[in-house]
């Protein structure tokens, strides 16, 4: 399996650890230039999950480039600013993608961290037509059962139905 992930240099890697080269200042624009601030929005994410599906891509590809890559941007924020920083991930309402799912899917996610972390959910995760009949993101049909038993309330609630390991990451 090839790495499809993103290449950072040597100095971006120091700025995201934290770590700093004795005598050497962070280059202007680093990432490391203001750890409080939101360097992923799940807007941005639905945004480029609106080109995915433009451009064809089915909704598995979409779930991950969206709504996994939007966890990991929470998840990491989080770890850098605490949870009232991660809470900002989810501040601007993320546009329609052109796919019901998805839209339900970035609400289901912001409702269901919102909960499970102790912030306010944005408003924008009530809106009614956040939500769908029933889709199985990534879940073989052999596991909608499961799925239908263990997805978060914030999912179900939406039509979303998801395993318990449908949201873990490495």
């Amino acid at each position: 399996m090839a790495f499809k992930g993103e290449v950072l240099t040597v100095s971006e890697l120091l700025e995201l650890s934290g770590a700093t080269l004795p005598g050497v200042q962070p280059p202007v624009g680093s990432l490391a230039k203001d750890a409080s601030s939101v360097r992923h929005t799940a807007a941005g994410n639905a945004r480029h999950c609106s080109d995915l599906i433009a451009g064809g891509e089915p909704l598995d590809v979409g779930w991950r480039f969206g709504i996994l890559q939007t966890l990991d941007d929470y998840v990491s924020t989080v770890r850098r600013g605490g949870v009232e920083l991660g809470a900002e991930v989810f501040a601007e309402e993320p546009p329609r993608t052109g796919s019901v799912e998805l839209d339900a899917a970035f609400a289901a996610l912001a409702d269901h961290l919102a909960e499970r972390d102790g912030w306010e959910a944005p408003s924008w995760v009530e809106n009614a037509e956040r939500a769908v009949e029933s889709w199985y993101p990534a879940v073989p049909s052999i596991f909608r059962e499961e799925a239908e038993a263990e997805s978060p309330r914030a999912f179900r609630q939406r039509g979303v139905f998801i395993t318990e390991r449908s949201l873990a990451r490495a």
